[in-house]
């Protein structure tokens, strides 16, 4: 597991408002940190798309594995256990994790 992957993930159970049920996620912890931890940090994706500021949008291509055009939910980060990532299907560039890491960071100092 490597920052920038995107892996099929099951985040149920949930509470409140965070995302749920059998969805692609990106990973963005660093691969030090996915090396030796049982936890990565995650940021889930949706194809309800809402362009919210410093979000990431992603079109679909062989390279991502998505289906469908879909937005990367910067403020639903969350640490998952590994156990809850099921299937690689894909990865996004290194010029698409800059901008997910500059929206992340807008949202963390605002």
């Amino acid at each position: 597991m490597k920052q920038a992957e995107i892996w099929m993930a099951d985040l149920n159970p949930v509470k409140g408002s965070e995302q749920a049920g059998f969805r692609p996620v990106v990973i963005i912890s660093g691969n030090l940190l996915n090396a030796y931890l049982p936890v990565a940090i995650i940021c889930p994706i949706t194809t309800k798309i809402k362009n919210y500021k410093g979000n990431l949008i992603l079109k679909p291509n062989p390279e991502n594995g998505l289906e469908s055009t879909s937005e990367v939910l910067v403020f639903h980060v969350r640490s998952v256990s590994k156990d809850r990532l099921v299937k690689k299907i894909g990865e996004i560039t290194a010029v698409e994790l800059q901008r997910l890491k500059t929206g992340l960071d807008e949202m963390l100092r605002y």
